[in-house]
């Protein structure tokens, strides 16, 4: 492992250039990470994660397959068996559906069934969520039926140094883990990344505003209209802490806590439906485990209980700043 940091080089790149930053950095490190999926290899996959890499480390590290989801799913699991960390790409997370039946029931429950003795070291990436009028069963954000899964890791990063560090860590980590890169700001930002090769922690939440008023939480790509909202509170008088929940499963909610705790008020803010979802479990256990510290009911906005509409309509589905705001003011006013 290169520790060298003082030599590191930093690059001043988007989110889906760390994921190949990262992605290379460990390739270079440790001789069994290996890369597959669709059209990864010469192509550098649909987004261009993996462009340069099959150039760098040849073509059986860096393995073109079928278009056959339920193939690259299982391939990663067998190679996890024998060894190597193997970084598999779904090309959209809808149609990642097929592997559910490899995720399920062998990746995320190899280490129970074999009472530790074996564990499933596979990370599979997927571009997820909306805003880039894709058509239909591109723009997923379930990740709520995979937090359900006992087992499985789900990351989601919102930034470039997010993703670098995360992805190091999620590749490193011997339990399966589900990766999902907001693909609604994979090229939105650039920020100072340095290629050092070290991990940020899974299972935290990033505190990345500090408030006394209301506690936002958020992950992916809504952390973008989330921040933004925070700012013009704050022009208002209203300090928002903002939290990125960052791992979705296992959920650092003890972090969540001591920020409702200290504001008294809670907004969480996510892309995905709003029914039987990730914030309707953070709302729960703020109910359970705060409820004489609120303030105020727990607010949420989210996307809707519909099948994500087509590009014409995107906009009216995804969470906006104004509506962060306006929920936050309701908040203040209870």
């Amino acid at each position: 492992m290169d520790t060298n940091k003082s030599s590191a080089q930093v690059h001043e790149i988007t989110m889906v250039e760390a994921v190949t930053l990262a992605l290379a950095h460990e390739m270079r490190v440790d001789e069994s990470v290996v890369l597959l999926g669709e059209d990864i290899g010469p192509n550098g996959g649909v987004f261009r994660a993996t462009l340069g890499l099959r150039e760098e480390f040849g073509f059986k590290r860096v393995m073109d397959t079928p278009l056959a989801e339920t193939l690259i799913a299982g391939m990663a699991i067998g190679m996890a068996g024998h060894g190597l960390r193997p970084v598999a790409e779904i090309q959209f997370m809808g149609f990642i559906y097929a592997c559910m039946e490899h995720l399920v029931s062998h990746a995320s429950r190899i280490r129970n069934r074999t009472r530790g003795r074996v564990t499933c070291p596979i990370v599979l990436r997927a571009p997820f969520g909306g805003g880039i009028h894709a058509p239909e069963h591109h723009s997923e954000s379930t990740e709520a039926l995979f937090a359900h899964v006992p087992g499985l890791r789900v990351v989601i990063p919102s930034s470039p140094v997010r993703a670098y560090g995360l992805l190091l860590a999620a590749i490193r980590c011997n339990d399966p883990v589900l990766f999902l890169e907001p693909k609604r700001i994979y090229r939105i930002e650039r920020q100072m990344v340095q290629d050092h090769g070290e991990a940020l922690p899974l299972d935290t939440c990033f505190t990345l505003r500090q408030g006394d008023d209301i506690t936002l939480v958020s992950w992916g790509a809504s952390i973008m209209e989330t921040l933004m909202a925070a700012e013009q509170l704050s022009e208002q008088g209203i300090e928002c802490e903002v939290l990125d929940l960052a791992t979705i499963k296992p959920m650092d909610f003890n972090t969540i806590l001591k920020s409702v705790k200290h504001t008294g008020r809670c907004c969480i803010v996510h892309e995905a439906c709003r029914s039987f979802g990730v914030g309707a479990e953070i709302a729960a256990g703020l109910a359970e485990h705060a409820l004489l510290e609120l303030k105020a009911p727990v607010k949420r906005v989210t996307g809707f209980d519909t099948i994500m509409p087509y590009f014409k309509n995107e906009q009216y589905y995804l969470p906006s700043e104004q509506d962060i705001v306006a929920e936050c003011l309701e908040l203040m006013t209870f």
